[in-house]
């Protein structure tokens, strides 16, 4: 959540800011853009240039545009949390809320983030969704009904099992996403930012999120700014579809029924990766030199055998009998010792993975999904059962491993098993793109030799030919934790095949992706699970699982 005009306290919510807020505009803002742009320091060209626009007070607007397209920025930009101190970054233009330059406007605009961990604030559900309301001087006495109402509404409620002292740590990233929205419904701000508020939502939480949205609004007669990728999900609810083009301004402008109509702008819109309402691309055939390099370099390094297509389709990659999985260590530190243990997120669970397979696992937000994505890669320990690797996945080299791959080194396991955080920023190491890139391959080790797997020039080719596939080359100097939302799924993808493991796990691999890189992701993965490597997802994307074909495990 961002909020502005507050003075932020982390850790005494529940002490109002001395210095509050003006409540300046009571209902909707109105927006206006006049020859605005923004180009973030390190960079080459602007993220977004020449935008003109005029929202008035109380629209609904739906702000669509290819990935990397400035969408983020935009908002970020009306919200006031971009860095104008910056020397390097460069703003022309003006950017104003009901008259007053965006960066300079308080208490006016509420914003619900991308990464649904970046506005996680404080460590109590009821607290953190208080939050904003408190820092606008709302009435104390007020400020708990809304928290109660808000959560009520985005499904957060005593009945999915949040009490207002829950922990925020222990919520999935999708609770999380929900928790972020109940605090702008608190606040009940003049205009509400969205940025892809429903992308680590299950099926019914994006409805019940986007109808707490309308409700909000209808009500207070906010002005609405939201950036989705699925269109079909706000596209008859809103006035106004917006279309920014990758740094320019805005290419359409119109109702949303009138651009997606059958016809030529739907089609213009369809090929520059806009996700209009019943078009699904098909994923990308890669046959290009890159992609032929990348298979034939993880398979010449291969730790298990010669050749990985020996034991694709065949061989049982990883099998876990009655597996309990938790985030909570199995011994609790001294905070929590005298408390009940917390339950498991899933017990009882029979798992076997065979070579040259897709594995889509599915559930509600909370079901455990990420938690037993992370169990299965070896990233944290099982609370019970048993999980082994089987001789396939260990390979020749690696006979005297352990079967549970949670006490395999790092260097061990990243040759064989490589995940996809929900969270990207979460394994980012390095201070480059291209550097993160090359961290995987340049620490893949053989298990008896402790030799690497690649050499430098080996590396680096494959680094380049990942940057060429997934549509990062451009981007190769920059810092990570610059890109935008879907460069930095499509990065975090090509660090963790970098290293050419047999078994990848990736949570929400399509989150952030327009329809053009959804069909190269696709594309890539499906090839990968045809030469023998084995997919395993966390998604709730139902096409992703469809061109994969691949088996559902749905969890409750």
């Amino acid at each position: 959540m961002a909020i502005i005009g507050a003075e932020q306290t982390p850790g005494f919510p529940t002490t109002a800011p001395h210095h509050c807020a003006p409540a300046a505009v009571p209902r909707g803002a109105r927006v206006q853009a006049q020859g605005w742009g923004w180009k973030h320091a390190g960079r080459d060209r602007p993220a977004v240039a020449g935008l003109e626009m005029d929202i008035p007070a109380g629209q609904r607007v739906l702000l669509v545009g290819p990935s990397g397209a400035g969408k983020s920025t935009v908002l970020h930009a009306l919200a006031g949390v971009l860095d104008g101190g910056d020397e390097e970054s460069e703003q022309t233009g003006t950017l104003l809320i009901e008259d007053i330059p965006a960066g300079q406007q308080r208490g006016v605009a509420g914003l619900v983030q991308q990464d649904p961990e970046s506005q996680v604030i404080l460590s109590r559900v009821g607290d953190d969704v208080a939050f904003g309301a408190e820092n606008l001087c709302v009435p104390r006495a007020e400020i708990w009904d809304r928290v109660r109402g808000a959560l009520q509404e985005v499904g957060l409620g005593p009945e999915e099992g949040i009490t207002l002292d829950r922990d925020t740590s222990r919520l999935s990233g999708g609770q999380k996403q929900r928790m972020a929205l109940a605090g702008i419904l608190a606040m009940r701000p003049p205009l509400v930012l969205l940025d892809e508020p429903t992308a680590n939502l299950d099926p019914e939480g994006v409805l019940e999120v986007r109808d707490a949205v309308m409700r909000l609004v209808e009500r207070t007669g906010a002005t609405l700014v939201v950036v989705e990728h699925r269109l079909d999900v706000w596209a008859e609810h809103v006035d106004r579809m917006l279309v920014l083009e990758p740094a320019g301004g805005i290419s359409h402008d119109a109702a949303p029924a009138e651009l997606l109509a059958p016809g030529p702008v739907r089609d213009e819109l369809a090929a520059a990766g806009i996700w209009v309402p019943g078009y699904v691309p098909e994923p990308v055939e890669l046959e290009s030199r890159a992609l032929r390099r990348v298979v034939e370099h993880s398979d010449e390094h291969d730790p298990r055998s010669s050749s990985v297509s020996d034991a694709s389709n065949s061989a049982v990659l990883l099998t876990g009998t009655g597996l309990s999985v938790s985030r909570e260590p199995r011994t609790p530190g001294w905070r929590r010792r005298f408390s009940a243990p917390p339950a498991p997120a899933q017990t009882d669970l029979d798992v076997e993975l065979d070579g040259g397979s897709a594995v889509v696992v599915t559930g509600p937000n909370g079901a455990g999904k990420s938690t037993l994505l992370l169990s299965l890669a070896g990233l944290i320990p099982v609370h019970a059962g048993m999980l082994a690797a089987g001789a396939a996945l260990k390979g020749p080299r690696g006979a005297d491993l352990p079967d549970d791959p949670f006490r395999w080194k790092a260097a061990d396991l990243v040759s064989r098993v490589g995940t996809v955080f929900q969270e990207p920023e979460h394994q980012f190491v390095t201070t480059t793109v291209r550097k993160e890139v090359l961290y995987g391959p340049q620490h893949a080790r053989d298990p008896r030799s402790g030799e690497r797997l690649f050499t430098d020039e080996e590396a680096e080719q494959m680094a380049d030919d990942l940057l060429e596939l997934l549509g990062l080359t451009h981007l190769g100097e920059m810092n990570p934790f610059t890109l935008s939302g879907g460069e930095k799924r499509r990065l975090s993808v090509a660090t963790v095949l970098a290293a050419g493991p047999d078994l990848v796990f990736l949570d929400e691999p399509t989150f952030g992706q327009d329809a053009n890189t959804w069909a190269v992701l696709t594309g890539l993965l499906r090839r990968l699970v045809a030469e023998g490597r084995s997919v395993v997802a966390v998604t709730h994307d139902r096409d992703f699982i469809d061109v994969l074909d691949a088996r559902v495990v749905a969890l409750r």
